[in-house]
């Protein structure tokens, strides 16, 4: 069990392997140099590092919390979660065979892992599809949307037309009409202006106030982890990446999000409400995958949630997974008690469409109360 800073440069390289190894798409939220910096600011966070004989096969970065409750790395916030396995080492069967008892060769199940971590449970809520030590522990399924780019910007526009053409038109007019209205467009892929991600914070928070959700920019540590990445984090497999739409020499749209040298990780978008009728968000995802396209990245992960932008941009989607894994004990029934009804809630609440959209009218209504 290690602190992230703990962690020789041996050890981030084996897992920097693993990782280009496993047949999931490499997220960059599943690379060390993220775990890094959410240690920066969660003095909490740790790594259990796997080894057979002298060489580690896997890590799982996570967080403790009271009670040996634990839970994945930036729960609530990260948007890929899961351990880091050697090919065949989270399987129920495989590796060197399984003696029916449902672990693999090398006697890795998800009970002794978390056992060997003093933990008396382990909550997810984007756990990768590809995580079969942990996928059996999940309580619901989601999707997170997804837009390909692997054969570059013009197919994915000639994929947009087929699907939604009247959306692609219709953006395309608006971005022409800002840059005629307001003054020269200008997008900046990965743009390093501190101010300009000020901003973006500023307009995030703004919109969770204004449709009546918990303003994440408010929580002092998340504030601090999206500095730090924006500031620091330039590794090739996790890049903090800051992308501006200006118009007229002003920001009009703004994204920070990670990227690798394959996935561009889309986390918080937001954009000026004076230039709404213009579209601003939508002309910014277009112009960041043509720039992802151009750098060779063949994935843009939009995540999971329902969302009316991502139904125009997206051309895919890919399952995440919510649950936990938990023991008999205090620790497990606090872990029940203060996590599992609101789940529960939340779910029968978003899988049904048309309740949904009242509780989406009934938390922007109380946005609007919070702000007068």
């Amino acid at each position: 069990m290690l602190r992230p800073e703990e962690l020789g440069e041996g050890e981030r390289e084996r897992w920097r392997a693993l990782r280009a190894a496993s047949a999931a798409a490499r997220n960059p939220f599943m690379e060390p140099e993220f775990t890094e910096a959410v240690g920066r600011v969660r003095p909490r966070t740790r790594v259990a590092v796997v080894y057979e004989g002298r060489e580690p096969v896997g890590f799982l970065p996570h967080e403790r919390g009271r009670f040996g409750q634990g839970h994945a790395l930036a729960y609530g916030v990260s948007d890929a979660q899961g351990a880091v396995l050697g090919p065949g080492l989270g399987l129920g069967e495989g590796g060197g065979g399984d003696g029916g008892d449902g672990r693999s060769g090398l006697g890795l199940d998800a009970d002794g892992l978390l056992r060997a971590c003093s933990l008396s449970s382990f909550a997810f809520d984007n756990l990768e599809a590809e995580q079969e030590l942990f996928v059996p522990h999940a309580a619901a399924e989601y999707a997170s949307y997804v837009i390909d780019v692997e054969k570059g910007y013009e197919t994915y526009e000639s994929v947009l037309r087929a699907q939604s053409p009247k959306f692609l038109k219709t953006t395309l007019a608006k971005e022409r009409r800002l840059g005629r209205q307001v003054g020269g467009l200008r997008f900046v892929f990965d743009e390093r202006e501190p101010a300009a991600l000020r901003t973006l914070m500023a307009w995030k928070s703004a919109q969770y106030r204004r449709t009546g959700r918990r303003d994440r920019f408010a929580q002092d540590w998340i504030t601090r982890l999206v500095s730090l990445l924006a500031a620091r984090t330039r590794g090739q497999e996790c890049s903090g990446t800051l992308s501006v739409l200006y118009a007229g020499g002003q920001p009009v749209a703004a994204h920070f999000g990670l990227r690798s040298t394959s996935v561009l990780a889309c986390w918080f978008p937001a954009y000026d409400p004076e230039f709404a009728k213009y579209s601003p968000g939508l002309v910014l995802h277009l112009r960041m995958a043509e720039a992802a396209a151009a750098e060779g990245i063949g994935l843009l992960d939009l995540g999971r949630g329902a969302a009316e932008y991502k139904d125009s941009l997206k051309t895919g989607q890919v399952p995440v997974y919510e649950g936990a894994w938990t023991r008999p004990g205090a620790g497990a029934a606090l872990h029940w008690l203060s996590r599992e009804p609101s789940r529960r809630a939340h779910h029968f609440v978003r899988s049904r469409p048309r309740l949904a959209a009242t509780a989406a009218r009934a938390l922007k209504g109380a946005g609007r109360l919070r702000r007068s």
